[in-house]
């Protein structure tokens, strides 16, 4: 019986082998008792590298294991497992290429997939047909298919969705079960739960946190969908169609360009009208918008129906008892007012008209005014919270703000002040001449 062979060394002198040094097949090179490279029968085509690599009773063939307990209970074929670790759980999963530190590390029965990275697949343990490159990438898969994911933690907590496909950082990282989605881009994808069918492109294109939309198709920088079924384009962006320089939610065509831009809305030859008797038509004004006109003076009409607007000059009149409304939300229509705005409105220049001069604030000048005392205006302020006069904010909130009335009341205010002042001016200077007669006074007597 042939015994093992043993090779000391001095101590901190190390092994130096100078010609070649024959292995024969099914042998292996052990360090402190452990394989640390192992030849399998050349038949089996399996090559092992590495403390505890391949070391399963029957490690399959064809595999090429390379790193510390890479490929351990492997029994599978055809793989190649290179990294601390990698492909250890791996038993008879076939076809699989696991590169990275415990890159596939619970692999059991998978075949045909590629992990590239630290840990990338680790959890994955019947999937097939992967495709996960970047590090933690695919980190959770468990059982999903035919997934291709690139990047740093792409499709993170993917565990049974398949044929998804995310490309960049985190793109697709929160989503465990959804299927059939599309993410391009850093972080793209990244919020959507369970969400099928989807299509992420471009640096945060997204749904809200936690959100399960399908059908959703996502393109621009952060651009957002909140809904299922819908394309969104651009985060507040303007959509061009054979323009560079959209100017509108949505521009078609470069302006001012004869017979080459439009918009064409076929109709079925021989379809019954749907409205008659009108006067109304799409047009297009001198800027290439599409504008709703009228054979009746030839002007815009923004609402459908005949009798709720007409001109007068160069006006457009809303004959109607009530107001306009302009955006929704607006729950109160008070009476006397024929313009209700939701959101705010934006202007360079308002101009409010009143209708007489005692709708100002001048009569504070006028002789017989009577302005009250500074400890009565302390007292009111002590049990109302407001000046005497003003509005309190309870008001404000039920009864809104009339701008004319409010800065005639301000200028009231800031008039009584000015009162104030002057009679205070009064009393100091009264103040400073009794105290000058009263150092002349003592001066004289010393």
């Amino acid at each position: 019986m042939v015994q093992a062979q043993t090779i000391e060394t001095p101590a901190n002198t190390a092994l130096t082998i100078t010609s070649d040094m024959n292995l024969n097949s099914g042998k292996s090179v052990q360090v402190d008792g452990i394989n640390f490279i192992k030849l399998a029968p050349a038949s089996s085509g399996n090559v092992f590298m590495g403390s505890g690599a391949g070391s399963a009773s029957s490690p399959g063939t064809q595999n090429t294991v390379i790193g510390y307990q890479a490929g351990l209970n492997n029994t599978g074929g055809n793989n190649t497992f290179l990294g601390y670790q990698a492909g250890r759980a791996n038993s008879s999963g076939s076809a699989n290429v696991f590169i990275g530190l415990t890159a596939g590390f619970s692999n059991t029965n998978g075949v045909a997939n590629l992990f590239l990275g630290q840990r990338a697949g680790y959890y994955n343990t019947g999937g097939v047909y992967n495709t996960f490159i970047g590090p933690s990438s695919g980190e959770n898969n468990s059982v999903g298919g035919n997934n291709n994911f690139i990047g740093n933690g792409a499709g993170f907590s993917n565990t049974e969705g398949g044929s998804n496909v995310y490309i960049g950082s985190e793109a697709g990282k929160n989503n465990p079960r959804g299927g059939n989605n599309t993410a391009i881009g850093t972080y793209a994808g990244r919020e959507n739960v369970d969400g099928s069918n989807n299509t992420f492109v471009g640096f945060g294109a997204t749904v809200p946190p936690n959100s399960n939309f399908a059908n959703v198709t996502v393109l621009g920088y952060n651009a957002v969908a909140t809904a299922s079924n819908v394309v969104i384009l651009g985060n507040n962006a303007n959509a061009g169609i054979r323009t560079s320089s959209p100017a509108n939610t949505l521009h078609v065509g470069a302006a001012f360009v004869a017979n080459t831009a439009g918009i064409r809305l076929p109709i079925t030859i021989g379809s019954t009208a749907q409205v008659t008797n009108q006067t109304k038509f799409l047009t297009v004004n001198a800027a290439g918008d599409v504008i709703l006109g009228s054979t009746n003076a030839g002007t815009r009409e923004g609402v459908a129906d005949a009798g709720m607007w007409e001109t007068s000059g160069d006006n457009i009149v809303n004959t109607n008892v009530g107001g306009v409304v302009i955006g929704s939300g607006i729950a109160k229509t008070p009476a006397g007012y024929k313009l209700y705005v939701a959101g705010g409105m934006l202007t360079e220049k308002v101009k409010v008209a009143l209708r007489n001069k005692s709708e100002w604030s001048d009569f504070v000048f006028e002789k017989g005014y009577k302005l009250a005392p500074l400890s009565e205006v302390s007292a009111f302020i002590k049990a109302n919270g407001h000046l005497p006069g003003v509005p309190s904010a309870d008001e404000m909130v039920s009864e809104g703000l009339d701008v004319a009335k409010m800065n005639a009341k301000l200028l009231e205010k800031v008039e009584e002040l000015t009162l104030y002042m002057v009679n205070q001016q009064k009393q100091i200077q009264k103040l400073q001449n009794d105290n000058k007669q009263i150092k002349r006074q003592l001066k004289s007597r010393r």
